[in-house]
């Protein structure tokens, strides 16, 4: 037998002037309500005109943006949710069933929080970053093409052709090697970056970055193709195999942007964005020195090899950074850049972790670096 929809008047239920009148009081409520509908539309139109400018806020086009990204971040927390609810559902077995849904409300309250952490981080970095709307010159006319011959090479990021960098931290090895490959982004010649990461003799990492040498000096992140991989017991043969390409982008591409990865004449207290993939990618870099030499400063001496640093920053004239994402709220490192030699150390302060250079190829200071 079908049901009847709630609102579905049984026949005989009420006499014939009584729904008249039902009729005549329904009618002129939807004409009130189409009438007050069409002047809210009207009136977000003429809104959305304004907003193309500057939705009312005077120039906060980096506030706007982390207001409209918490909003994003919200919608999302809600999506994975109901997919989450979806799931529980569909277990048969009660207690695990209930379980299900207590994990699945507690992973929405814990993102819910992020989200508000990330928005409070974005509205902090605005503070440094200026008001304006994040929109980096990436004119070709401004970037070479021969990366045989650059007409500034970045003493902290030299990127010659088959350059090579090793390190080792964290129980991981990382490989870095420039390519003698190019690749066309957005009207730009971006060199290939080939990045490595190993653990326990096994592929955990194999990034492609893309960076364009400005003619001025500065090195230009243009995006990366992340792909991460992981073993798994019981496998045979036993290999890696890709999980996850989180963190990927690319100038130009859904409204991707590339940023300054690093400066070639850097400046105390500069703060710059080094990519901005809204809710994927969003590293933004502070300079803490250019005078760094291991002694100076407590602070900066934290975690610091001793002999690492006394070998490459005897003169003084290393630089340091403090590296960021308001996607993970409250979490930063700092690194350590050498002229000639480029960036030898990570250091997570808060974890006390540390990545080091244990070798180069093409400056004899790599030869015989200490290792962690």
């Amino acid at each position: 037998m079908t049901k009847q929809p709630v609102f579905h008047l049984q026949q005989n239920q009420y006499p014939f002037s009584t729904l008249s009148r039902l009729f005549r009081v329904l009618a002129i409520f939807l004409a009130i309500f189409c009438l007050a509908s069409s002047l809210v539309l009207a009136k977000d139109d003429d809104d959305d005109d304004d907003d193309d400018d500057d939705r009312g806020g005077r120039g906060s086009f980096c506030s706007q943006t982390a207001s409209l990204l918490f909003g994003s971040c919200g919608f999302e927390v809600q999506d994975d949710f109901l997919k989450a609810q979806a799931i529980c559902l569909n277990v048969a077995d009660d207690a695990e069933r209930k379980q299900c849904f207590t994990d699945a409300t507690a992973a929405r309250n814990e993102s819910r929080q992020l989200c508000g952490g990330q928005r409070t981080a974005r509205l902090d970095a605005c503070e440094s970053l200026g008001e304006a709307r994040y929109d980096p010159n990436f004119d070709p006319a401004l970037f070479d093409t021969d990366f045989t011959h650059p007409t500034n090479l970045n003493p902290y990021l030299p990127l010659r052709i088959g350059n090579t960098w090793e390190y080792a931290g964290g129980g991981e090895s990382i490989s870095i090697e420039v390519r003698n490959e190019t690749k066309s982004i957005d009207g730009l010649t971006c060199i290939v970056i080939r990045d490595q990461v190993t653990k326990d003799d096994e592929l955990v990492e194999d990034t492609d970055d893309w960076f364009a040498q400005a003619k001025n000096g500065d090195v230009y992140y243009c995006g990366e193709e992340v792909k991460d991989f992981e073993s798994f017991d019981g496998d045979a043969p036993r290999l890696p195999e890709l999980v996850s390409i989180d963190g990927s982008f690319k100038q130009g591409r859904d409204g991707d942007k590339g940023g300054i990865s690093v400066l070639a004449s850097p400046k105390l207290g500069q703060v710059f964005r080094q990519e901005f993939s809204p809710n994927n990618a969003e590293d933004i870099a502070e300079i803490l020195s250019t005078t760094y030499m291991f002694g100076g400063n407590p602070e900066l001496d934290r975690f610091v090899p001793r002999q690492l640093a006394t070998r490459l920053c005897s003169g003084g004239n290393c630089v340091v950074t403090k590296e960021y994402s308001p996607l993970a709220p409250g979490v930063f490192e700092r690194k350590y850049y050498a002229p000639g030699i480029g960036f030898f150390l990570q250091v997570k302060p808060d974890a006390g972790e540390t990545v080091q250079l244990v070798s180069c190829n093409f400056d004899t200071r790599c030869n015989g670096l200490p290792t962690p």
